[in-house]
C-alpha cells in the first residue's frame, strides 16, 4: 500500500489511499510493527546509481537544473510517503507517533535512524516557528487543553483542578505554542509567576492555597516550568521562540516588570556527583563532607545536615563546578544549562534548598537555579555559547565554582565568560 501511495496511482487517490495506510499501519500488532519499520528502513533508500548520476550531472555542469535533479536523487522516498500520509486526517498526528514509536526502538535497531532524521527533517519544516500560534492559557481555556495540562507537566506535577487554578491567576501567567493541525494539542508550555523580587525557592509559587498577589506591583516574571509536549517531537525547538514570545507580551501587559528570570531544576547533578565519589576525585573532597554526606538518601536531606553549613556550601561549590566544567561533547552536561545558555541566559545565581519536594531532592539534593535573561544581552550571550561553549554566569557562581575542591586556580579552567 505504501508502494502504491508514492505512485502514480497514489497521486491520483492520495487522500483516500493514504487513509487506508495509515488505518493499517495503526492496526499492527507488535511484530508486525517491527516489520513494517524493517521495511520502512530497508526498501524506501534512495537509488544509488540515479545518486551517482546526478552527481557526476552536477559536477560537470552545475547549475540550477543539475542541483535540482541532485537533490531529487538523495532524498529517500520516504519524504514523500510521509509527504503523502500527511494527507489523511489525522496524519500528523499519526506520524508525531511514528516518530515516537521509531525513537524507542534505536538502541536495539539502529537501521531504523533513517526513518528518525527523515520525519525529524520534515517536522522542522512543518513546525517552524511561522507557523506556531502562542496562547495564553486561561481558566476559561476549554476543558480539554486545560486537561492536558494537568497531564502533561514534567517539572512541577499539577496536583489536580484547585493547583491548576491556582497557577492561572491574576499573579501567573501560562503560554502555549499550538499548530493549526493539532489545535487542542499544546506543544510546548511555560509557567510564569509575577513576583517582587527573584524567588529562591519553589514552594511558594506552587502552594494552592497562597494569596493571590497584584501583578502591577510586581517586578519580576519567575520561569518556573518549561515542558515539552510531544515525545515525538524531540528535537524540534520551540524553548527559544517561546521565551521571547513570552517576554514580549509580558512587558506590553506590564511596563514595571525588570527581570525576567527562571527558577530551574539541575536533573543530573546527584546523578554527577554519585559518580565523582566512586571515582579517584573522591580523593579531593574533605573527610568532614564525605562523613556529613553519607547521612543524605535518594529522597532526603537528614535534619542535622540541613543546619549545619558544612554540607551545604560543599554542594553549592561542587553544583557551580558541576555546572560550568562538566560536559556532554563541548556543551554543558545539564541538559537545563544547555538550553537556557543557547538561549543567551546567564547562570544568576544558586540557591540551596530551593526545592525541597521528592524529586527535587532526588535530583539535585533541592539545589536550584536562577537564569537571568537580559534582554540587551542576550544575542551577545547566545553568540558565546554557540561559538565557544563558554559559561555566562554572574561572578557569585563563578566564585563559588573555583572554590570547590576540584577547581584549578586557572579561571580558564571553568571556560568562565563575561
Amino acid at each position: 500500500m505504501c508502494h502504491a501511495l508514492l505512485s502514480r496511482r497514489g497521486e491520483v487517490s492520495g487522500t483516500r489511499l493514504a487513509t487506508e495506510v495509515l488505518a493499517a499501519y495503526q492496526a499492527l500488532e507488535p511484530a508486525a510493527l517491527n516489520a513494517f519499520f524493517d521495511a520502512l528502513a530497508d526498501q524506501l533508500l534512495p537509488d544509488p546509481e540515479h545518486v551517482t548520476r546526478a552527481t557526476d550531472a552536477y559536477r560537470r555542469q552545475p547549475s540550477a537544473a543539475t542541483l535540482r535533479e541532485l537533490q531529487t536523487a538523495v532524498e529517500s522516498p520516504r519524504h514523500e510517503l510521509f509527504r503523502r500520509l500527511n494527507l489523511a486526517p489525522g496524519g500528523m498526528n499519526a506520524l508525531i507517533e511514528m516518530r515516537r514509536q521509531v525513537l524507542t526502538t534505536l538502541e536495539a535497531h539502529p537501521s531504523r535512524r533513517g526513518i528518525d532524521l527523515d520525519l525529524a527533517h520534515l517536522f522542522r519544516t512543518w513546525f517552524n516557528g511561522g507557523f506556531l500560534v502562542l496562547r495564553r492559557i486561561q481558566w476559561k481555556t476549554s476543558a480539554v487543553v486545560l486537561e492536558r495540562l494537568i497531564q502533561l507537566e514534567a517539572v512541577h506535577q499539577i496536583q489536580g483542578w484547585n493547583d491548576l487554578r491556582r497557577r492561572l491567576e491574576a499573579d501567573r501567567r501560562c503560554y502555549a505554542f499550538f499548530h493549526p493541525a493539532l489545535p487542542d494539542e499544546p506543544l510546548i508550555f511555560i509557567e510564569v509567576a509575577l513576583t517582587r523580587g527573584m524567588s529562591a525557592n519553589v514552594q511558594p509559587l506552587l502552594k494552592p492555597d497562597s494569596t493571590v498577589t497584584d501583578p502591577e506591583r510586581a517586578n519580576c516574571a519567575i520561569f518556573y516550568s518549561i515542558t515539552n509536549c510531544v515525545p515525538g517531537l524531540r528535537g524540534v525547538s520551540f524553548g527559544n521562540l517561546l521565551i521571547k514570545q513570552v517576554v514580549e507580551d509580558l512587558k506590553t501587559s506590564f511596563p514595571k516588570l525588570s527581570t525576567f528570570a527562571t527558577l530551574s531544576p539541575i536533573p543530573e547533578f546527584r546523578k554527577w556527583l554519585t559518580g565523582l565519589l566512586e571515582s579517584p576525585a573522591r580523593e579531593r573532597l574533605s573527610p568532614e563532607f564525605l562523613a556529613a554526606f553519607k547521612d543524605y538518601t535518594a529522597t532526603s536531606v537528614p535534619d542535622s545536615v540541613a543546619e549545619t553549613s558544612l554540607v551545604r556550601n560543599e554542594l553549592l561549590r561542587l553544583c557551580a563546578y558541576y555546572l560550568l566544567t562538566a560536559n556532554h561533547g563541548k556543551a554543558p552536561l545539564d541538559p537545563v544549562a544547555r538550553f537556557h545558555l543557547a538561549n543567551g541566559a546567564r547562570l544568576e545565581r544558586l540557591n540551596p534548598m530551593g526545592d525541597t519536594s521528592e524529586i527535587g531532592l532526588r535530583r539535585s539534593f533541592g539545589i536550584m537555579a536562577n537564569y537571568v535573561y537580559r534582554l540587551s544581552e542576550v544575542e551577545r550571550n547566545h553568540e558565546v555559547y554557540a561559538g565557544e561553549y563558554k559559561v555566562i554566569a554572574s561572578r557569585q557562581v563563578e566564585r563559588l565554582a573555583m572554590q570547590a575542591p576540584l577547581a584549578t586556580a586557572s579561571a580558564e579552567s571553568l571556560k568562565l565568560s563575561r
